[in-house]
């Protein structure tokens, strides 16, 4: 217990440095105003800010990408609510309950249920944090090679497992994703790998480069096809204060978000996304009415709004303690360390605990800054939902540019740049999400590495994938996933099979 004080204190006296004071406070604002403003996204944001990363403190940077990736939680609720269109893709829940109780003149106290429940979460979610980091990275040190290797294919395929639309284009991304981080010069025999003779390959594919092009360029290319539109002439606030009933109704709700958004958010291929989802589904499934929901209950607002917002924060568990990130947007977290030179796992604990506590303290004080920001400033966030999203698109494609350019002055990364924006574009076309890409490019090396430290430590032997203990448990783990992911097929040929006998 002495030990974890000492560690708070630590964190606290990080996280209020005037620097990392002044950029947690500039990654909450700009996830904010991310958040509000659809058809960017955190993890485009984060991806377009790696470039700049290069010239600030590690700690600084990594506190305000962390800021920017909850921060746009807060966010995207404010516009579900007031003009029924989610800022960031986990508000999609919050516009059923959020705008029906913005027609019924109560948007104040819906946004002001939302603030104080994603608040109460996310300070529960850093406790969390605080209290099982310092046990998981004590256990993963007792991790080897070959359960490394074995963590990273449990951890790729429950994230298939868990992503949205078809488990074979998710597999196929990742495996995308995994052969394009084998581009460049092989570290053990020193051969050319995928390079076709550029040399400007030898070195591999730059991850800020992917990134930005895949997960900036091909958004704002989808989101001019698709045509993104705004309304906010509508808006209207109301009073902030929820009455008595209100609280009774929500605060079972964002208790029992908040736990559900801690669990889920620590799944790798979990997060804020499947936590509102499934906050959701839960209230409805245990409301005495469920009629009210889409039509102004209280819980269907609190309950996912609580979820999503612990949901983003548990997620830097994995991270943090093993190394291995649970979503995309970890996945560039990943990429923002090795920038910076940090190797993320357990052993940052040991050699950066300035950094590793400072982050998490600074994810209370986010918070809390968050909570200050949206509640007083909603008129100038609903003002922001007026800018055309054609103004827009070319300031985000100048700065795509600017970012691919500076990491090495090179008109070649720019065009690599718009090339995976164009991959990426194409891709969102046919229904495959660039992040599992994101995740085999990140987790590619990390799987190759251990997998040769492995297969070396055993002469060359597979069985000892099958023989280390907790190896075998994880492989068998991975199995269950890909015959839960093959059962709903397997089910819909049945029921094909047995309507062909029927006839």
């Amino acid at each position: 217990m002495t030990d974890l004080l000492s560690n708070i204190v630590l964190g606290f006296g990080v996280a209020v440095t005037p620097v990392n004071l002044f950029y947690c406070l500039l990654g909450v604002t700009l996830g904010t105003m991310i958040g509000i403003l659809p058809g960017i996204g955190p993890s485009a944001t984060v991806a377009l800010l790696l470039p700049i990363t290069y010239t600030m403190p590690d700690t600084a940077a990594l506190i305000m990408l962390a800021g920017i990736f909850y921060g746009a939680q807060y966010g995207g609720s404010t516009t579900a609510i007031l003009v029924n269109l989610p800022g960031e893709s986990s508000s999609v829940v919050t516009c059923i309950d959020g705008y029906a109780m913005a027609r019924q003149g109560r948007a104040g106290v819906a946004l002001a249920t939302a603030a104080l429940g994603s608040f109460f979460a996310g300070t529960v979610a850093t406790v969390l944090i605080v209290v099982v980091a310092k046990p998981l990275s004590a256990v993963a040190l007792a991790f080897g090679p070959a359960d490394y290797f074995s963590l990273v294919i449990f951890g790729l395929l429950f994230a298939v497992f868990l992503s949205s639309g078809s488990p074979v284009k998710a597999v196929g991304m990742v495996a995308f994703g995994i052969a394009l981080s084998l581009v460049g010069i092989d570290p053990t025999s020193g051969e050319q790998r995928f390079t076709f003779g550029m040399a400007e390959l030898f070195d591999g594919i730059d991850f800020v480069v992917l990134a930005i092009g895949l997960l900036g360029v091909s958004e704002i290319l989808f989101n001019l096809q698709q045509g993104v539109e705004r309304d906010a002439g509508a808006a209207k606030t109301g009073s902030l204060m929820p009455t008595r009933q209100d609280f009774k109704q929500a605060f079972p709700a964002v208790l029992r978000g908040t736990a559900l958004g801690s669990f889920l958010g620590v799944l790798p291929g979990g997060g804020a996304i499947m936590s509102s989802f499934a906050s959701y589904a839960l209230e409805r499934k245990i409301a005495k009415d469920p009629s009210r929901f889409g039509k102004g209950a209280i819980e269907g607002l609190a309950g996912p709004e609580s979820a999503n917002n612990a949901g983003a924060q548990t997620s830097f568990i994995p991270l943090l303690t093993l190394g291995i990130p649970a979503n995309g947007l970890m996945a560039l977290m990943v990429g923002a360390m090795m920038i910076q030179g940090i190797t993320p796992g357990p052993e940052v604990m040991q050699s950066r605990p300035d950094l590793f506590w400072g982050l998490i303290a600074s994810m209370w004080v986010g918070n809390l800054l968050l909570l200050v920001l949206n509640l007083p400033l909603i008129g100038i966030w609903v003002r922001l939902l007026g800018i055309p999203y054609r103004f827009l698109c070319p300031a985000i494609l100048m700065f795509c540019a600017i970012g691919a350019y500076g990491l090495s002055y090179s008109v070649v990364d720019v065009l690599f740049c718009a090339v995976f924006g164009i991959v990426g574009f194409f891709l969102r076309r046919i229904g495959c999400e660039p992040a599992p890409l994101v995740l085999g490019f990140v987790l590619g090396p990390l799987l190759e590495q251990n997998m040769r430290l492995g297969l070396l430590i055993s002469q060359g032997s597979f069985s000892t994938f099958v023989t280390h203990p907790i190896s075998a448990t994880l492989l068998a783990l991975s199995g269950m996933v890909v015959i839960m992911m093959a059962m709903p097929a397997i089910m819909r040929r049945r029921e094909v099979v047995f309507q062909g006998d029927d006839d």
